[in-house]
């Protein structure tokens, strides 16, 4: 059997072009789930028990159950009751293959943010919040300005991490056809017959999307953590004591 280097050339743009649908699906869902995850990861840290439960709960289920069963149970099982089909939202969005796509990777990505969220801001040093109340600030005021920026910054590497997770996972989308990197990899399969020559191709691009993401998110980790390199000048005393 050879190798057929001419057809991973040849296609090798179309895959390309859905790749950006596969990025799409990537930055919008963990875009959109960083923002509830925040919200989950604080919700989980509540002094009353029954509203942690709820987030518990939440969290629970979709870490505890299958991405491929999330996305169909969304795109084929909302279909099954009428508050979704008569909604204005049933045509431009719950019966769109890749809103529903979004909607299950956001769902799911959310519920993994959420614990890393409530990790990191059990690491932020009691020392700096201590410091905060020394000077009167506000529960708000340290939330904003001393809890969730020392938190972001321990959970970069985490983060980073769940959206590499979440880009190898939304090959699943194409199990309910939106037209992504693997989708289309499959349909060139079924009329090349190249099965080897075009996951080659796609998994290049997945490995060239994960270190443009990697290695954004170690600039930015660079950028926000630079008080960790930050190294005081040495002043010369010149009346040192005798």
């Amino acid at each position: 059997m050879s190798w057929n280097w001419q057809a991973i050339i040849e296609h090798f743009p179309e895959l390309l072009k859905a790749s950006l649908t596969t990025i799409e699906l990537v930055v919008i869902s963990c875009a959109i789930g960083l923002v509830f995850g925040v919200l989950l990861g604080l919700w989980r840290l509540s002094p009353i028990l029954w509203l942690r439960a709820l987030p518990a709960a939440y969290i629970f289920f979709f870490r505890g159950t299958p991405l491929l069963v999330q996305i169909f149970l969304i795109y084929y099982g909302l279909g099954q009751f009428a508050t979704f089909r008569e909604s204005v939202l049933w045509g431009p969005v719950f019966s769109q293959a890749y809103w529903c796509a979004i909607i299950a990777f956001t769902l799911n990505t959310s519920a993994y943010i959420g614990e890393i969220v409530r990790g990191a801001i059990l690491a932020v040093p009691k020392g700096e919040l201590e410091a905060a109340d020394a000077i009167g600030m506000s529960k708000l005021q340290k939330l904003k300005r001393i809890t969730l920026p020392r938190a972001f910054g321990i959970m970069i590497p985490a983060y980073s991490n769940e959206v590499i997770f979440m880009l190898k996972g939304s090959a699943l989308a194409s199990a309910i056809t939106v037209v992504e990197l693997m989708h289309t990899a499959k349909n060139i399969i079924s009329v090349t017959y190249l099965t080897l020559e075009m996951y080659f191709a796609a998994g290049v691009i997945y490995l060239v999307i994960s270190w443009i993401f990697l290695f954004a998110f170690r600039q930015f980790e660079r950028h926000i953590n630079r008080h960790k390199r930050y190294v005081p000048p040495v002043v010369n005393n010149p009346n040192p004591p005798i």
